[in-house]
């Protein structure tokens, strides 16, 4: 299994990058907006990867951070959802903006994805949040920290919170990485896409 793959950026081809480890080139398919943030031909750079066998075919998918790679693992668990699709569709929706469509129900956003229609988006709310309840019940979430609990918070404000950590298990952060995130960054002033951007931002220093 590869986790990264670190090297010279030696292509930038359409749907694909290959990256020159000690004179070994890797294929690696990639969504369009990855690629251009990838960096330049010549550049050092690191791919998050993942590594697909299948009976006639080997391949490597890359993505810039552990969020895109945890959001691809996430929809190709989806039945129906093949890695392309998922590639496409990660070139297409940010995975706040993702996580925030299925813990909202937003079928309309889903289905104007590339290669999604109306009953694959319903397919995929569907999947990931029962596989989200599955989780609440294995290991309920027990986010009660000092910051939070010294300020009186409202039954909406309550309802974001939940909303903002129901976000991060759709991405496929567990509970100890959540509450860490949410002690640090939690503001009720603020709302749920902006938590949600600033926990990634956050979790991507790690």
């Amino acid at each position: 299994m590869l986790a990264y793959i670190k090297g010279e950026l030696a292509v930038k081809s359409r749907g694909y990058v290959v990256v020159d480890v000690n004179g070994l080139g890797y294929k690696i398919f990639m969504s369009e907006i990855a690629m251009e943030n990838v960096g330049n031909v010549g550049d050092v750079v690191k791919i998050h990867t993942y590594y697909r066998v299948m009976e006639d075919d080997i391949s490597i998918f890359g993505f810039n951070t552990g969020e895109e790679l945890r959001l691809f693992e996430l929809l190709i668990s989806v039945s129906g959802v093949g890695a392309k699709t998922a590639i496409a569709m990660l070139g297409a929706i940010e995975p706040s903006d993702f996580a925030i469509a299925i813990i909202s129900n937003d079928i309309d956003t889903l289905k104007k994805l590339p290669g999604v229609g109306a009953k694959t988006a319903q397919r995929i709310v569907l999947e990931l949040k029962d596989k989200l309840k599955k989780e609440q019940t294995i290991d309920e979430l027990n986010i009660a920290n000092e910051t939070i609990n010294k300020t009186k918070i409202s039954n909406k404000q309550d309802e974001k919170l939940e909303e903002v950590k129901s976000a991060f298990q759709v991405l496929g952060y567990n509970n100890k990485q959540i509450q860490d995130i949410l002690t640090k960054i939690y503001n009720p002033e603020l709302g749920l896409e902006e938590l949600i951007k600033l926990g990634l931002q956050e979790l991507a220093k790690r």
